[in-house]
């Protein structure tokens, strides 16, 4: 009996430990969800002024919203009739000066991307939603745009993916 009443608390304490580790702070909440399915975002960023056109966005951006998913999910990725369906446009791109030197030129730059976004869960109807989600990256005016690109691009995709990832998924 005694063997049982040093076994109990020390099996308690390792069942608790065990099961902290298998939660993450960033998992989401997917429900019955067993798959997604993200369409191509469609690059329309030159139909807003002063917006530029940059090749591959569209691609990249939709790769990076994939990535994310299933690197915080244990959703699969399916290319149709997915549970959770991510599809929307680029509507914006584009870089405007900031900050102005005494010679009225710009010390700083600012990348701006905006992405429509529309979300279904088959699962669950009600959390549907379509919105606007946008993030920036401020650079120096003496920096070209191809040194920075890839910098401000990880940025850029990190932050908007994972606000649209906290939108669809987190309902903290």
């Amino acid at each position: 009996m005694k063997k049982i009443k040093k076994i109990v608390p020390i099996l308690l304490i390792a069942v608790s430990f065990s099961s902290c580790w298998m939660y993450k702070f960033n998992d989401g909440d997917v429900g019955t969800a067993k798959n997604f399915e993200v369409r191509l975002f469609q690059n329309y960023a030159t139909q807003s002024p002063g917006s530029t056109f940059e090749p591959g966005l569209e691609r990249d951006f939709t790769q990076a919203l994939q990535n994310l998913i299933l690197d915080q999910t244990s959703l699969s990725l399916t290319s149709s009739n997915g549970d959770l369906l991510y599809e929307g446009e680029i509507t914006e791109f584009r870089i405007s000066p900031m900050t102005a030197t005494a010679n009225q030129t710009a010390a700083q730059n600012r990348l701006s991307m905006r992405v429509n976004v529309r979300f279904f869960n088959t699962t669950k109807e009600d959390e549907d939603f379509e919105k606007p989600f946008s993030f920036f990256y401020d650079y120096p005016a003496n920096a070209s745009f191809n040194s920075i690109k890839s910098a401000a691009l990880e940025e850029i995709f990190e932050r908007i993916t994972q606000d649209i990832f906290n939108e669809s998924l987190a309902n903290w």
